[in-house]
């Protein structure tokens, strides 16, 4: 129920920390993991990424994706180390079960690295796709918007 008898916005859905890199957070009524790397996005941040999927995808069902790369200072990761990522998911992820992954960036470098994870996502169960526009993510993951605003303070890992 909203806090103002007047204010018709419904509350933000609870997410909670999960194990992993900071500000990762788990959104279990959307089966949604989010997370919103902060500083540059470098060959160690993109090997940090690919991690914490393999936990996630070991721990649990496919869950839908969200990386916010909004937070992001700088990218300089180098292009090849975005084919081996990529490579390496579609590998990983051979015969699993279809999965939603939605990158938001506003920024055009980093929209660019995204909708280069997407094109090498094709044809895999990596359902990868770059967005410039939350809303938009929303839509095509099936969630709140609001989610993806990631604004909400998540509940402190058990």
């Amino acid at each position: 129920m909203p806090s103002n008898p007047n204010d018709d916005s419904e509350p933000l859905p609870a997410s909670g920390i999960i194990p992993g890199p900071g500000d990762l957070r788990q959104y279990p009524a959307d089966d949604l993991v989010a997370w919103q790397p902060q500083g540059v996005l470098d060959d160690d941040l993109l090997d940090e990424i690919a991690e914490w999927l393999c936990t996630i995808d070991k721990a649990s069902p496919p869950l839908k994706r969200f990386v916010d790369l909004s937070r992001l200072t700088m990218v300089a990761v180098r292009t090849s180390h975005v084919f081996e990522f990529a490579r390496q998911r579609a590998e990983q992820f051979a015969g699993a079960t279809p999965v939603k992954s939605a990158l938001f960036s506003e920024d055009w470098v980093g929209f660019g690295i995204a909708r280069m994870y997407e094109s090498l996502m094709k044809e895999t169960p990596i359902d990868a796709r770059a967005f410039r526009d939350r809303a938009t993510a929303a839509v095509w993951l099936g969630v709140p918007v609001e989610i993806l605003k990631l604004e909400d303070k998540p509940a402190p890992a058990h």
